[in-house]
């Protein structure tokens, strides 16, 4: 119980629903963790864009962020195309 209370506080889309939905549908393992993680990783790359920081800047910082993901996979998650 523990654990769902403490992603309650770390909801990663309380912008988009709130920590209520996020806890049902992930329970129900209904929340692609993978997308969540590149949602986060663009949202990122944006703000830091906003602030003037150029792309390579911004990539390299999310490079520091998540160290398991390649120069190239970062690069193909912030371009990826909304659908």
């Amino acid at each position: 119980m523990k654990k769902i209370n403490n992603q309650l506080s770390n909801n990663p889309l309380s912008d988009l629903i709130s920590d209520d939905i996020y806890e049902i549908l992930q329970s129900r393992k209904l929340i692609d963790e993978k997308s969540v993680r590149d949602y986060l990783i663009r949202k990122k790359y944006r703000s830091l864009r906003s602030q003037k920081i150029s792309a390579s800047d911004a990539l390299d910082s999310l490079r520091d962020e998540y160290p398991y993901l390649q120069f190239d996979t970062l690069r193909k998650i912030v371009y990826q195309a909304n659908k």
